[in-house]
């Protein structure tokens, strides 16, 4: 722990937004230990990821001074860093040790060299599935599929009479939700978001083959309803079994395999598809926590990075609730460690965290980077409108070519306006 402020840091709060994810649930759990070795209190605001990014979005550009430790990730993370928003993490303790967080994670959370937020944990994404219905399918996962064969197989998979479906997939809207995974699953089919000139691509075939291909399959072997479902939501569907396959961040391998999941016993993992043009369908992403330039409690809010994003946490975690439950994706000594070697699915999340290369994420070149995200400013605000068009594609609302349409007319006119074009 820094020292640093300590002595009166007795009787301070400080306040958290948070997502309502599992893992940050679970380290709620937690904090009266942080308030009993410090004396911190720690006020939660635990909201929808749509929410949370909304209401730290807004608190971090009027400079409201809501929080005092944000939840963001790694696409707000070096922008915000960049126009001064957030406190430099700079004066972590030797014992944090910080070149301890895995490259991918380190870099993606800093600018210019500088550390602005702290991986709780990191992630890309990958295919959980059961294998109790693959088997009775006949089929048999390959550690690096198609998209191809994961449409054969959800068909395979599906059952209408018992509630069975072959794939659950996000197709909620909001840029970070089904915006991500679309996103993601485009590169793999050729596609990308702009040319080299900043023009917007969903005039391209690569992009109507994506959309088209996700919304038969879903159409075929989804649950209804799926253009509202994202990440909690396939989460319990997948608990409950009533997912064949779902492919998702690699954080949720421990809540599909944990107490809470009547499938825990039959659960595979494997690569996120791709289509054989070099690119997979994976992503690359950490929730991690940054303290906004505007707060008033920094030294008590750095404590708390120490505590909740240190190995110590990891430690206490693994404890109480079993190595499969410690936050992922973060720490290099976390995969060195023998006891998390035997966690069934840690091999393939590192593999699939280390395969996710931001810097070149498509097949044609782009100028920007990011793998489901264009870390630019005004990607969140477009890719917000565009997945809302997409969404409403896969509620039968409008057809394939008026929402390509329309998402080309936003994410031209918005550029132009930002003077990109």
């Amino acid at each position: 722990m820094t020292s640093t402020g300590f002595a009166d840091s007795h009787a301070q709060t400080i306040t958290i937004a948070t997502v309502n994810n599992g893992d940050m649930i679970r380290m709620q759990g937690y904090t009266d230990q942080f308030t009993e070795e410090t004396g911190i209190s720690v006020e939660w605001v635990t909201l929808e990821e749509n929410v949370l990014r909304q209401r730290v979005t807004t608190d971090i550009t009027t400079n409201g001074g809501q929080f005092d430790i944000m939840t963001i990730g790694m696409y707000e993370t070096p922008i915000w860093g960049a126009a001064g928003w957030l406190v430099p993490l700079d004066g972590l303790s030797e014992e944090y040790n910080v070149d301890d967080i895995l490259p991918a994670m380190r870099g993606g959370l800093s600018h210019d060299g500088t550390l602005y937020a702290a991986p709780f944990y990191g992630e890309s994404s990958m295919i959980m599935y059961r294998t109790d219905l693959m088997e009775a399918a006949g089929l048999e996962m390959p550690d690096a599929p198609t998209w191809e064969f994961i449409r054969e197989a959800a068909a395979a998979m599906t059952d209408r009479d018992n509630d069975v479906n072959g794939i659950c997939l996000r197709g909620k809207a909001g840029w970070g939700e089904g915006g991500a995974l679309i996103t993601a699953m485009s590169n793999s089919f050729g596609a990308r978001w702009f040319d080299m000139d900043w023009n917007a691509q969903f005039d391209t075939q690569p992009w109507r083959d994506t959309l088209t291909f996700f919304n038969d399959m879903m159409q075929e072997s989804g649950p209804a309803g799926f253009a509202t479902n994202g990440f909690n939501e396939n989460l319990s569907m997948f608990q409950q079994g009533l997912c064949g396959m779902w492919i998702d961040a690699t954080v949720a391998a421990s809540f599909v395999t944990n107490e809470d999941s009547t499938v825990a016993d039959s659960v595979g993992f494997a690569l996120a598809p791709d289509n054989g043009l070099g690119r997979r369908s994976n992503w690359l992403w950490a929730w991690a926590l940054a303290i906004p330039a505007g707060t008033q409690q920094q030294d008590a809010a750095m404590q708390f990075i120490e505590w909740a994003t240190g190995t110590g946490y990891i430690d206490m975690v693994a404890e109480n609730e079993g190595w499969a439950n410690v936050p992922p994706g973060a720490r290099i000594s976390l995969y060195e460690n023998p006891n998390y070697q035997e966690v069934p699915f840690a091999q393939m999340t590192l593999d699939s965290i280390l395969s996710a290369d931001p810097n070149n994420s498509t097949v044609e070149p782009t100028p920007y980077v990011g793998v489901q995200f264009a870390a630019i400013p005004e990607f969140a605000g477009i890719a917000t409108e565009v997945s809302q068009e997409f969404s409403a594609y896969y509620a039968g609302q409008q057809s394939v070519d008026e929402a390509l349409e329309n998402a080309q007319a936003i994410t031209n006119e918005a550029m132009e306006a930002a003077g990109y074009r």
